[in-house]
């Protein structure tokens, strides 16, 4: 039972192809998060408007997105759209199902920092001439951007770490589908999967790390 021998040699010597895979994996995070947070935005604007024709649809996405598998949604968009003739690479479906979940959630972040916003803001705003869309974007989205800064890195980290779900889809060239790819090559599952855990954590730590030099940087007083 543990007679087994540690090859670390073999998975450092795929260390470069994992590399290739981790900067795929973090191009589709990076990606997901630039067009979840667009959509987050427009979702949060919905869910605060008093029409009934934003804020329902607004609040469906929401709610599907929080409350079902991020598997689910990527299954439906990879193999569930095929059934209406609509196909999607491993790799488009994967972003798109990341950018659906992240869209969700960021919109309740988003919401909440809106909230936190005095409404007088933008009557001041009103009072100086500006229509309602210049009010929203020169001082509230601002604010709101900062406000929510912190909590949108954590949603970043679930973005990176959802990626490994890929693989369910036929993903090959992201960290996960490399390292599936060795290990179907070299059957050393452990050293492989420790590997593509560490770089997992590295990324994720880099981008807190980050996040947190930035809002130092950006938002100090």
């Amino acid at each position: 039972m543990f007679d087994y021998t540690f090859q670390w040699r073999q998975a450092y010597r795929a260390l470069p192809q994992m590399l290739d895979g981790a900067l795929v994996t973090l191009q589709i995070a990076v990606l997901s998060m630039v067009i979840g947070v667009t959509i987050a935005v427009i979702l949060a604007v919905a869910r605060n408007s008093h029409s009934r024709w934003l804020y329902w649809p607004a609040t469906a996405w929401v709610e599907v997105a929080r409350n079902t598998p991020a598997l689910f949604q990527i299954y439906m968009a990879h193999f569930g759209l095929g059934s209406f003739g609509i196909y999607l690479s491993p790799y488009v479906a994967l972003l798109a199902g990341i950018t659906f979940n992240n869209a969700g959630y960021l919109c309740e972040t988003f919401r909440g920092a809106l909230r936190a916003i005095p409404d007088t803001q933008v009557r001041a705003g009103r009072s100086l001439g500006m229509g309602q869309a210049k009010a929203f974007r020169l001082i509230v989205l601002p604010q709101m951007l900062r406000i929510a800064f912190l909590p949108t890195t954590n949603q970043m980290v679930w973005a990176i770490l959802m990626t490994s779900l890929g693989v369910t889809v036929g993903m090959s060239t992201d960290l996960t589908g490399v390292t599936q790819d060795l290990n179907s090559r070299t059957f050393r599952t452990f050293e492989l999967f420790a590997l593509a855990a560490v770089l997992y954590y590295a990324i994720a730590k880099a981008v807190m790390l980050g996040a947190r030099l930035l809002a130092w940087r950006l938002f100090r007083y």
